[in-house]
Formats: C-alpha cells, sequence, structure tokens
C-alpha cells in the first residue's frame, strides 16, 4: 500500500517521527511526495532510515491544484533537490534516483538502467555528470520507453 502526500510528516521533530515511520515499515505501507515545497516534502531520508519506501511521483500535471506539473520525473527531480536545498553532488543524485527509482521501486517494476535485460525505458541528455543534470534540466534529446522512441528533440513522436 502506498499514501501519498501525507502532509502532517514533514512538521513532524525527529523523534516524534520514529515511531509513526517504524509502524509504517513494519506495515509494509509506501509513501510518495511530489515535493511541492520545502514545508510540505516528505523528509526522504529519515524516513529511509526507518525502513520506509519512500517515492517521488508526478500528479498535479496542470490541474487546479498546481498548473506547474508536466510529468517529467527529470523536473521533478529537479524541483525535490531544489526544495530540499540539495547543494553535494549526494544530494542531487538522491532526488534523481528518488525520481528515476522510487517511484517505479513502490510500483514493483523493475529499476531501469543500461544492463542487459533492463527495461528499454531511458532518456538522453547532454551533460557532463548526473547531478550537473539535475541542476541544468538539458533538453531531451530523445526519449526512450520499452524500446519505442516517444519523443525526440522535446516533441512528441507520432504513433
Amino acid at each position: 500500500m502506498t499514501v501519498s502526500h501525507v502532509f502532517c510528516v514533514p512538521g513532524l521533530p525527529e523523534r516524534e517521527l520514529d515511531a509513526p515511520a517504524a509502524g509504517l515499515a513494519e506495515a509494509g505501507i509506501s509513501l510518495t511526495t511530489v515535493a511541492p515545497s520545502s514545508d510540505l516534502v516528505l523528509p526522504i531520508e529519515r524516513l529511509r532510515e526507518h525502513g520506509v519506501h519512500v517515492g517521488l511521483g508526478s500528479d498535479g500535471v496542470r490541474d487546479s491544484w498546481s498548473p506547474f506539473g508536466d510529468a517529467d520525473m527529470l523536473h521533478r527531480a529537479h524541483l525535490l533537490a531544489r526544495v530540499q536545498d540539495a547543494r553535494l553532488d549526494e544530494e542531487l543524485e538522491a532526488a534523481f534516483r528518488a525520481g528515476a527509482d522510487g517511484g517505479a521501486h513502490l510500483l514493483g517494476l523493475e529499476r531501469a538502467d543500461l544492463r542487459p535485460g533492463s527495461p528499454a525505458d531511458f532518456l538522453l541528455v547532454r551533460g557532463e555528470c548526473l547531478p550537473q543534470v539535475v541542476v541544468d534540466l538539458p533538453r531531451q534529446e530523445l526519449v526512450v520507453r520499452g524500446g519505442r522512441i516517444v519523443a525526440r528533440d522535446g516533441e512528441l513522436v507520432g504513433g
């Protein structure tokens, strides 16, 4: 089971988070965040320390709750890093992993990487390193889903 948003959790002091986090982990309940603001983003690392699986998602896609959603998980990872005030490469990479792998894990999907047998889901961007890509959000030159090109140069490819 996964619960989204859970806006009451970010405000809990660390010692008040221990018991609920342990209970969530024991019950196998995962949490997701959309990283709407620094006050409302889940304390991902603190929850993971207690064994809670946490994913990053994007459910406010140009709707009345937030007109800024675009279902782009790289963009959502950028927003997460921004609201977490990420500065270090490790923090920027963790934000990317929350978006790239966190939600997939909660859904029971395989982790997409470039190993043989992995799902053929990836995007190509120009960048020197992962943290730089998270910060700069370069244009996605190619997006591949299930081995099929679905977008090229930022535009959907007709199918």
